[in-house]
C-alpha cells in the first residue's frame, strides 16, 4: 500500500471511498435514517477543491492502483472547538472492505507526521461514534460530545451524537 498526495484527479475516487465508508461503517453508530442524510452530502461535495485547497494536505492510500482511504488536515479548525487546536483531521475514510487492516492508521499516521513538520503542537477533530475508538487508540482524548447536523442540507433536522477530540504532539 502506499500513501500519497491526492490530486484533483483524485476526486471522484475520494467521493467514492467516503460514501461508501459513511454507508458501510455509519451504521456501527447511527440509525438508517442519520447515515442517508450523512451520506447524501457526497453528492454535492466539490471534493476537487478540497484536495486543491491551500490550507489543506490530502492524502490517498492507494492499493494496487485503487483510492482505498483519504484523509484531510486542515491548519484552519472552525471556531467553537473548546480545546482549541492549531489544526484539525477532517477527514480519515476507508473502503469497508479495508477497515481494520491498518490503512486508517496509515493515512492518520501520515497526517499527523505533516501536522508536526508544519509546527503544530495540538490536533483537533470531530469524531462519529464509530471512529472514536481508533482515535483513542491514536493517543486523543475525548474534549466534549454534542449534536451535529449531518444533512448538508441545513434545517433538516437530522443530527446524530459526535465526539470532539484533541491530540498534543
Amino acid at each position: 500500500m502506499e500513501v500519497r498526495d491526492a490530486t484533483p484527479r483524485d476526486a471522484e475516487a475520494v467521493r467514492t471511498v467516503h460514501y461508501a465508508s459513511i454507508v458501510g461503517l455509519g451504521p456501527e453508530g447511527y440509525d438508517e435514517r442519520q447515515v442517508r442524510a450523512w451520506a447524501a452530502g457526497c453528492g454535492d461535495a466539490d471534493y476537487a477543491d478540497g484536495i486543491d485547497a491551500e490550507d489543506a494536505e490530502c492524502v490517498v492510500a492507494e492499493r494496487d492502483g485503487v483510492v482505498v482511504g483519504f484523509g484531510t488536515l486542515t491548519a484552519d479548525p472552525p471556531d467553537g472547538y473548546e480545546a482549541d487546536p492549531d489544526a484539525e483531521v477532517t477527514a480519515v475514510y476507508v473502503l469497508p472492505a479495508v477497515a481494520r487492516e491498518g490503512v486508517g492508521s496509515r493515512l492518520y499516521e501520515e497526517l499527523e507526521r505533516r501536522a508536526r513538520e508544519h509546527g503544530f503542537e495540538a490536533v483537533g477533530l470531530t469524531a462519529s461514534l464509530p471512529a472514536v475508538p481508533f482515535y483513542e487508540a491514536h493517543g486523543y482524548d475525548r474534549v466534549a460530545e454534542r449534536d451535529h447536523e449531518f444533512s448538508s442540507q441545513e434545517g433538516t433536522g437530522v443530527t446524530g451524537r459526535v465526539v470532539e477530540m484533541r491530540k498534543k504532539l
